[in-house]
């Protein structure tokens, strides 16, 4: 495993985290299937595990808590995030400050993952949605003020909205966060555009989540797949996106290298961008473990085929599936 500096936090974090969503909000999670997964991923070197309130009302930041005093050993970071208070994702420009993240919220939201997480102090507290109109709001900012001073957490970050990466750039410009969260991959290129530059500039640090497009970059659905309706994917693969997603990952089947998947080649081409912290696959089984974790071992893709991958960007407009 191969450890990248996490910004401005100064933490050494494992280029390949664990995105832990997939542990409550999709079918097919089953406790001791997952654990197992967790816990090899920590015997091969990841420290950085993403949660969230949202993931399972608590259910995933009992799993996190749980895992980091199985390996007291070991220095695990873990992130978690504060739900929106109108219980609305993602945020949408109309949405005021006060009805998302009130001051008495972020405090009550970050005491309740402080007691799922079994800890006194968490490493990385995010907001799950933004809007940079809030930027010049005080409220937020006093709340991490006062959970800093009480040693509650030690950094903020934010969880920007999918397809929008540029939707938090007066934010990071305050100095309060340190931290961002944004759905980065093949064909998600956009944040490369503003968000990164600026993210290097003030040394925050860059958590690429969705490598594989909610699935369609392991190259596994096909224009028949059927999500079960509690399954969180039936709603976002709808046909109009599920054909669309499919047919964007067959155009890149021919440039997959011989012995590699799309899942590895997607996870290189992330790992590619040095400016990217960590990111963060979901993971539930041990053999998915073995392979993402495989993917940080320092092996640059061809300079023709990440030439080729740049060409698969794909720029898309948040919809009312998309959430």
């Amino acid at each position: 495993m191969i450890y990248r500096r996490f910004g401005r936090t100064n933490w050494q974090v494992s280029e390949v985290g664990y995105g832990m969503w997939g542990l409550a909000g999709w079918s097919g999670s089953q406790e001791e299937q997952y654990n197992q997964a967790l816990d090899l991923s920590v015997e091969l070197g990841c420290n950085f595990f993403d949660s969230a309130w949202g993931y399972g009302e608590g259910l995933s930041e009992q799993v996190l808590g749980n895992l980091v005093k199985r390996h007291p050993q070991k220095r695990i970071y873990s992130a978690t995030k504060i739900p929106p208070k109108n219980w609305q994702w993602p945020s949408k420009p109309e949405y005021k400050l006060s009805e998302c993240f009130p001051f008495d919220h972020i405090i009550e939201y970050t005491e309740k993952s402080l007691k799922n997480l079994q800890v006194d102090c968490i490493d990385l507290q995010q907001f799950h949605v933004w809007e940079d109109s809030w930027a010049a709001q005080d409220e937020w900012k006093k709340a991490i003020e006062k959970l800093k001073q009480d040693g509650k957490v030690q950094h903020f970050g934010v969880s920007v909205n999918r397809w929008e990466p540029n939707n938090c750039l007066k934010t990071l410009e305050t100095g309060f966060i340190d931290s961002v969260q944004v759905i980065y991959n093949i064909f998600d290129q956009a944040p490369e555009d503003k968000l990164f530059p600026l993210c290097e500039k003030l040394d925050i640090a860059i958590i690429a989540r969705v490598p594989f497009d909610e699935g369609t970059l392991t190259g596994t659905l096909t224009k028949d797949t059927v999500f079960p309706k509690d399954d969180w994917r039936s709603s976002y693969f709808v046909p109009e996106n599920l054909i669309s997603s499919v047919e964007h990952a067959e155009k890149l089947r021919p440039l997959i290298p011989t012995g590699m998947t799309m899942a590895e080649m997607a996870l290189r081409f992330i790992l590619e961008n040095k400016v990217v912290g960590t990111t963060i696959p979901g993971m539930r089984s041990t053999k998915n473990v073995q392979l993402n974790m495989a993917a940080s071992d320092g092996v640059k893709l061809e300079s023709s085929l990440l030439a080729q991958l740049k060409e698969q960007r794909w720029d898309r407009e948040p919809t009312a599936w998309s959430q």
